[in-house]
């Protein structure tokens, strides 16, 4: 689905990500963890299109073609979609016609799709305006939803969530990418890709998220360097317990 090679990335003539290497196959969901300012963000912008992030060298290939230097509407046309940690707040645009918007032309029941998010009440309100943290995220997500992505790139979806707004994130988040947990007799708790299940680049500080999403890969930036990759969860654990000191030592 997603295919990086020898990336290399600068904001402003600085150096942000060097030499990123990364692989995410049809259906999976990989997480992305890292200290704050280690690039996270930054390569999901640049993945997404976005100006003031000068690709310098590498390439960047998604469904098999070439989006190095493809514009951001033509990359959400051919199937990326992205939650942003801090999305603007749009005035005099209204929620529901953004969501509208996002279904581009699709059959869509707005009001089916908020109820399922608790969403209903905001639909007549501007875009973000005087939302909360969880709201915000759930307005995110309500787009997403509309939008129906091939790839779906979450930066810290958690971030300023409460615990009861995180649980449904989850759940929702789950549902769109067509994942989740099923308990079989043989293989207890095993993770379930489904034939139509989406890709995702999950992108988290705290690791919270994964409490309430499935993946299947983790990898950790340091400084613009990847320098771990494993199982999601077992990465998690390591880093919960040693910090990121130990992956930084990996990475020089």
């Amino acid at each position: 689905m997603l295919q990086i090679e020898e990336l290399k990335v600068e904001v402003g003539g600085k150096p942000i990500l060097k030499n990123i290497n990364m692989e995410i196959p049809k259906g999976e969901t990989h997480v992305l963890f890292g200290p704050n300012g280690s690039g996270k963000t930054s390569l999901m912008m640049t993945l997404m299109g976005f100006s003031g992030y000068r690709v310098t060298h590498g390439k960047i290939t998604f469904k098999g073609e070439d989006i190095t230097y493809m514009p951001v509407h033509e990359r959400a046309r051919l199937g990326i979609g992205v939650m942003f940690q801090r999305p603007p707040t749009i005035n005099g645009l209204k929620t529901r016609d953004i969501v509208e918007i996002c279904g581009n032309g699709r059959r869509i029941d707005v009001e089916d799709l908020a109820q399922d998010l608790r969403f209903s009440n905001f639909l007549e309100r501007d875009v973000n305006q005087d939302f909360s943290g969880g709201e915000i995220k759930r307005s995110e997500l309500l787009q997403l939803t509309a939008q129906q992505p091939d790839l779906v790139l979450l930066d810290e979806p958690e971030s300023g969530v409460d615990l009861e707004s995180i649980i449904l994130l989850g759940e929702t988040i789950n549902k769109l990418l067509n994942r989740g947990v099923r308990c079989i007799r043989e293989i207890p708790h095993k993770n379930i890709i489904e034939a139509n299940a989406k890709s995702a680049l999950v992108i988290t500080h705290t690791g919270h998220i994964l409490d309430y999403i499935t993946a299947d890969k983790g990898q950790v930036l340091i400084d613009g360097v990847l320098c771990c990759s494993r199982n999601a969860r077992e990465l998690l654990k390591w880093i919960r317990e040693y910090g990121y000191k130990e992956c930084v030592r990996c990475a020089i």
